[in-house]
């Protein structure tokens, strides 16, 4: 059984070397970022951002970490596993409320199945998506309609068949190229289950 209903999101490294290396980079830390955005950068965060790109010859993921930091909007918390990971049933909570409520059950079990297919499964929570990993994503849980949730999958070339739909993400070099609609619970059958396996094999 897992330790933790969920796992720290793979972007959080990436974020904490953004942090470690700002100041050899940029001259200053992320303080003394925040410190100049507040006390001499516009107030509005696009803005703020634009300046930053403008004034300081930051990057567009540079300007846009930085101004939403100093508004405390953080999405990954500083690169911080503990506080994500304790946020991140948050997300969830918040993806499967209001209009979207009723395919809370459906998440569940898709959830419980992803996690019975290996112990080297992660889920990775964000604020419109959730994430299966395994060296990398294999698949993701989206409620894209009130009615609907897109369970994605990264299979690569598998021809689509029956209710396993194209995304056309191939061709796009996205990760995520299939996809099944699941509107009921009875949806998160043996034929998911099946396509899933799929994915998590091919990421061995």
């Amino acid at each position: 059984m897992p330790k933790q209903r969920y796992d720290p999101h793979p972007g959080i490294a990436m974020v904490r070397n953004w942090i470690d290396t700002l100041k050899a980079k940029t001259g200053r830390d992320l303080d003394e970022w925040t410190a100049l955005i507040k006390s001499k950068g516009p107030k509005d965060n696009k803005s703020r951002r634009e300046w930053l790109k403008r004034e300081h010859a930051l990057g567009t993921n540079s300007a846009s970490w930085l101004a939403d930091h100093a508004e405390g909007k953080d999405d990954l918390e500083e690169g911080d596993a503990k506080v994500y990971v304790a946020r991140a049933g948050e997300y969830v909570d918040a993806m499967f409320s209001g209009s979207k409520a009723a395919l809370r059950p459906l998440y569940d079990k898709l959830y419980d199945l992803a996690r019975s297919i290996g112990d080297d499964i992660g889920i990775s929570p964000g604020k419109t998506i959730v994430s299966i990993y395994r060296n990398h994503v294999i698949a993701q849980i989206k409620p894209s309609t009130r009615t609907r949730i897109d369970f994605g999958l990264a299979l690569k070339d598998t021809p689509a068949k029956g209710r396993l739909i194209d995304t056309g993400g191939l061709a796009k070099k996205d990760r995520i190229t299939h996809r099944i609609e699941i509107t009921s619970v009875d949806d998160v059958d043996a034929f998911v289950e099946k396509w899933l396996r799929k994915a998590y094999e091919m990421d061995a």
